[in-house]
């Protein structure tokens, strides 16, 4: 092991001699040990980033290299974690150093003292591909880990294989080489997991939020943004996906947030219920908590160790969702560490290659042919943080780039307690002609049908609602008056959900297409009266109309919504 010298620190950044490490090797810095990484290498001089505070640490401490890069610890017992952005378990540095976390600890990612029951799936003569699964272990009550073979193995005939309780650092197979396999592996968190083959995204990812699902649809494997300001929901927003969207795995990253919101998440996160098994959600869920104190470079490589945890499991497999609060804490740290390393600033001082970053990071999600044969997804929603709200600044307009999903939060609808206050008219989806078929076929013939009326409808009504503003809506003509309304009862009865209430806090693909189909027949009855001279005031006041705003609340809503229709067509019928 090579032994260098501090020669100058920086804050996070400290140049060193004397060392033969290669780009991204993790070596000790000073006295302490502190963690750190090669981001630079000039001559003799390597700079390092370290992922800790570095107060005390001067020229001419010792810099031990380690001979590899910054990896993630991968096998069981990564569920039900809560790790820092280093993947050190936040309970395990408790128990070291107490409620301050002291520097220079290391922590295994998961626990090498524990043993879990293997069932072998591979027999002896059988010949293992790299990816492949061999084994068999009961992580959580839904989830079967697989024990695979490291994707850069080389493979080969089973010579040995056993069944029992082992620890992740044991024996559990022997090849006819003598390469021995055990339930870890370790890879590094920059380097993507290989994939037999990317698929298209042609299934959606169902989160059960009309606004979501009806207008702006995520797929499986795809990419969303959520910028927003302060106070419009963004985690709110995020807890009610991981709660909801129909995935096996949660990966959530709160990627440099305040310290106060990272603590109430911590407390609130493990206490949601998994409405698929009633129990916790924690015990399909991984968080990494890393606060807007913690040192900058942590912060930086927490969303690479989320993304590789995100990758494993869907390499098992599995489809996984990836959330990321927020990737603008992201972009600050990358922007404070290029300042410190005096590289060319961009756009409001944030490193020429930020595009390049973000890029990264978001071409590592998506729906894949994995290496055993079979399919898993990464779906990465990363919330974005905008100074002031600016949707114009570089991170936004960077993210926008990469991802197919824009949810954009707005602040005049979280003043108006409407939630989720995504913006249906600055939001927009761009795998809408991908997933029409699969709604075609599993839901309605009408459902894209219905989604363009609708979104038509609340384009004209933002037009009309200048004009009433100026002039008031009984000054419109009779037609207008009624699109109003019609718009009123989607924003109202259809956008709006309520994420506390025990029905409406999920509304499945069908109730979500008859509420709206609802909706419409309402305007399309509403026209046919206008046409036969029925007055507008009447045809606004059908008590049907209200009483449709109720069935959103009934779990059992079919039978109610067929009394309200038939008497929303009796009431019609009725109006002259």
């Amino acid at each position: 092991m090579e032994v260098g010298k501090v020669k100058r620190v920086a804050g996070p950044v400290v140049q060193a001699i004397g060392l033969k490490s290669s780009m991204y090797d993790l070596v000790l810095v000073g006295n302490e040990g502190l963690m750190s990484e090669v981001i630079g290498i000039s001559g003799n001089k390597h700079i390092i980033q370290v992922y800790e505070d570095t107060s005390g640490v001067k020229p001419g401490e010792p810099v031990k290299e380690t001979g590899a890069p910054l990896v993630a610890q991968l096998g069981p017992g990564i569920l039900t974690s809560i790790y820092d952005g280093i993947q050190r378990p936040l309970t395990k540095l408790a128990e070291e150093s107490g409620d301050f976390i002291s520097r220079g600890l290391f922590v295994d990612g998961i626990d090498h003292k524990k043993k879990w029951e293997f069932k072998p799936v591979a027999k002896k003569g059988d010949v293992l591909k790299p990816g492949q699964s061999f084994g068999e272990v009961q992580e959580q009550l839904l989830i079967n880990h697989k024990i695979m073979v490291p994707p850069r193995m080389k493979g080969g005939a089973v010579k040995e294989i056993y069944s029992g309780n082992f620890t992740v650092d044991e024996t559990v197979a022997v090849l006819e080489d003598g390469t021995k396999l055990t339930m870890m592996q370790k890879w590094p968190v920059r380097m993507p997991r290989p994939v037999t083959k990317k698929l298209a995204p042609t299934i959606p990812l169902r989160t059960g939020q009309r606004v979501v699902d009806g207008f702006f649809s995520l797929a499986k494997g795809g990419t969303a943004a959520i910028p927003g300001g302060f106070g419009t929901g963004k985690t709110v927003m995020q807890q009610t996906l991981s709660k909801w969207a129909d995935v096996d795995i949660v990966v959530y990253v709160g990627c440099g947030e305040r310290g106060n919101e990272m603590a109430d998440l911590l407390h609130e996160f493990p206490e949601l219920v998994d409405p698929r098994t009633g129990r916790p959600l924690m015990e399909r869920s991984i968080v990494y908590a890393n606060t807007s104190n913690m040192p900058v470079a942590a912060r930086e490589a927490s969303v690479y160790t989320g993304m590789t945890t995100s990758e494993y499991y869907r390499d098992m497999g599995y489809d996984v969702m990836m959330t990321a609060d927020s990737t603008s804490r992201w972009a600050e740290a990358m922007r404070e560490l290029a300042s410190r390393l005096e590289e060319m600033p961009g756009e409001e001082g944030y490193p020429a290659y930020l595009g390049a970053k973000l890029a990264d990071f978001y071409e590592r999600a998506g729906r894949a042919a994995v290496l055993n044969g079979g399919e898993g997804s990464v779906s990465v929603v990363g919330a974005v943080s905008p100074a002031g709200g600016d949707f114009t600044e570089p991170v936004t307009q960077n993210t926008l780039r990469m991802v197919k999903v824009f949810w954009a939060l707005d602040s005049k609808l979280t003043q108006r307690r409407h939630f989720p206050s995504i913006n249906w008219l600055d939001s927009y989806s761009l795998y809408d002609k991908d997933l029409e078929p699969w709604f075609t076929e599993n839901v309605t013939p009408d459902w894209n049908k219905n989604k363009r009326r609708a979104m038509a409808i609340l384009q004209e009504n933002a037009e009309l609602e200048e004009i009433v503003m100026l002039v008031g809506s009984d000054a419109l003509p009779e037609d207008q008056q009624v699109t109003l309304e019609v718009a009123r009862m989607i924003i109202n009865f259809w956008l709006a959900q309520s994420a506390f209430h025990p029905v409406d806090t999920f509304c499945p693909y069908k109730k979500q297409a008859d509420l709206l189909a609802a909706i419409l027949k309402y305007r399309d009855y509403a026209f046919d009266a206008l046409s036969r001279g029925a007055a507008v005031e009447a045809v606004k006041s059908v008590p049907s109309k209200d009483a449709l705003a109720k069935v959103r609340l009934e779990e059992q809503y079919e039978p109610i919504l067929q009394k309200v229709l038939a008497q929303m067509d009796s009431e019609f019928k009725a109006l002259k």
